[in-house]
């Protein structure tokens, strides 16, 4: 025979849970203040290391000068920011349909062991090191852009510069973006489709009237994840972007990124006080600029999903 529990196990038992309860909540609310805290202390840091760059040239001067030369005190960021934005700009215009098309294509019409095998490539593609998509552009698409893409629209390179690193990240990030879009197409209840379909819709009309308007929160946020990820690059625009701190007269010159600029230089002039504030200061536009764009695309994705609530 059970045992019956006794009213004081049951109000030690309650006591317990609700124990329990209050401590798991104290340590969600912990965890999200130390994120907090964290950013804070991290954007508090840039400040305190950028002054000494800020207190000795304007910050409009350094964005807007085009020369960087630390050995004689010139520290020109438009060389840099030019270079940061035909790399996300071409990179996101060559990854983005493509990724969109892609996702479509793997919710909507592929089936069976060719949806597994598509699908499992596109996870494979996506936990490659950067460093292995760099070493690989290297290889290849440095000579096709040098030998045969320039040529063919009458440009000269040396097949290092922006839109080799454009190719290679737009290839680095389209994986990301497949796989969330994917997720936000196939969490669209079938309604939708049968709804669709039964008033004669073809299946390509119900996907571009109806799905893709209902997935588009979702697939904002796929396109945010890759902006953020180009936008950060580091370890590929290094290899393949040429190093040159002169502002781009075209896509196929060489040139910088934010990023690569803190790399090349941040090890070897690090023992130079204002050359170190005046990196740090560029790290400092890199975390404020992401994350400005990251507010914005929440408040225009809380819209999105107002306009286009099912």
């Amino acid at each position: 025979m059970g045992t019956t529990e006794t009213p004081s196990e049951g109000a030690n038992r309650l006591d317990r849970r609700l124990l329990l309860e209050r401590l798991s909540s104290y340590w969600l609310v912990g965890a999200g203040l130390f994120a907090v805290a964290l950013f804070g202390l991290i954007v508090l840091t840039l400040v305190q290391q950028s002054i000494p760059i800020v207190s000795e040239y304007s910050l409009f001067q350094m964005m807007t000068s085009s020369n960087w030369d630390p050995a004689a005190d010139e520290f020109g960021f438009l060389p840099a920011i030019v270079g940061t934005i035909y790399v996300t700009v071409l990179s996101m215009a060559m990854g983005t349909p493509l990724a969109i098309l892609a996702a479509i294509y793997i919710a909507e019409y592929a089936e069976g062991r060719t949806k597994m095998l598509v699908s499992s490539f596109i996870d494979v593609l996506a936990a490659i090191p950067s460093v292995i998509f760099g070493l690989v552009g290297l290889i290849v698409v440095v000579p096709f852009v040098g030998d045969y893409l320039a040529p063919a629209v009458g440009a000269h390179s040396i097949g290092l510069g922006i839109v080799t690193v454009s190719l290679v990240m737009a290839i680095i990030v389209t994986p990301f973006m497949i796989s969330l879009s994917v997720e936000s197409l196939e969490a669209l209840p079938d309604e939708l489709r049968e709804s669709s379909l039964g008033v004669g819709a073809t299946k390509w009309e119900t996907i571009r009237t109806v799905l893709l308007r209902a997935a588009g929160p979702g697939i904002f946020s796929a396109i945010l994840l890759g902006f953020g990820r180009v936008f950060g690059a580091t370890i590929v625009p290094a290899m393949l972007i040429g190093g040159q701190t002169a502002i781009p007269e075209s896509p196929f010159d060489a040139g910088e990124t934010l990023p690569t600029l803190i790399v090349n230089d941040f090890g070897e002039l690090m023992s130079i006080p204002l050359t170190q504030s005046a990196l740090i200061l560029v790290g400092l536009m890199l975390l404020v600029i992401v994350w400005l764009f990251n507010f914005g695309a929440m408040l225009v994705r809380r819209r999105l999903q107002r306009r286009w609530q099912y």
